[in-house]
């Protein structure tokens, strides 16, 4: 594959990880801008991605999650922060080859303070053992897709979102893994 020219990163990771904070610290550094996977979705589907996951289910807003992921990635030039699952889909796999991928890896303990109640969080709703319980399972199920994916894997856990904007442009420098 050719080399690719854009985005500049791709920020993935779960729910609580820092994506969107972490990828605006680096837009506002690199003098770029920052796209959301999540907020593409929403803009096409004109209603938040909670209602679309109510009104449409969970299975229509993937399809729309991987356009959106899809046309990001070869038109956005900044920093593009992906929703959680948008990894899982293989084609999105195949599609983020070539491209400088940063997994922001997140402990269970803080994902579980960084997403609070899950208001907004659709995948947090329902289900046995509480949101604890469903941010384990979703950690234990995705983190090695992200791991899969990534060029460069920074962890999160009780750094300040400068300190781990640092480290992913030392990762990127340095192609550390």
């Amino acid at each position: 594959m050719a080399e690719q020219t854009r985005p500049r990163v791709v920020l993935v990771g779960p729910m609580g990880s820092g994506k969107s904070t972490v990828g605006r610290v680096l837009a506002q550094r690199w003098g770029v801008d920052v796209r959301d996977s999540d907020a593409d979705v929403e803009q096409t589907a004109g209603k938040p991605v909670p209602e679309v996951f109510v009104d449409d289910g969970e299975a229509r807003f993937r399809e729309l999650e991987k356009a959106a992921v899809a046309l990001a990635l070869r038109t956005h030039d900044g920093v593009l922060s992906l929703g959680g699952g948008a990894v899982l889909d293989p084609d999105t796999q195949v599609l983020l080859e070539g491209h400088r991928v940063v997994f922001l890896r997140v402990g269970l303990a803080d994902a579980v303070k960084r997403v609070g109640i899950g208001a907004g969080r659709p995948l947090l709703l329902g289900g046995d053992g509480g949101i604890r319980a469903r941010v384990r399972s979703l950690l234990e199920e995705r983190n090695p897709v992200y791991e899969g994916v990534a060029t460069v894997v920074v962890d999160t856990d009780g750094r300040t979102p400068e300190q781990v904007a640092d480290d992913v442009e030392n990762g990127l420098e340095e192609g550390l893994r």
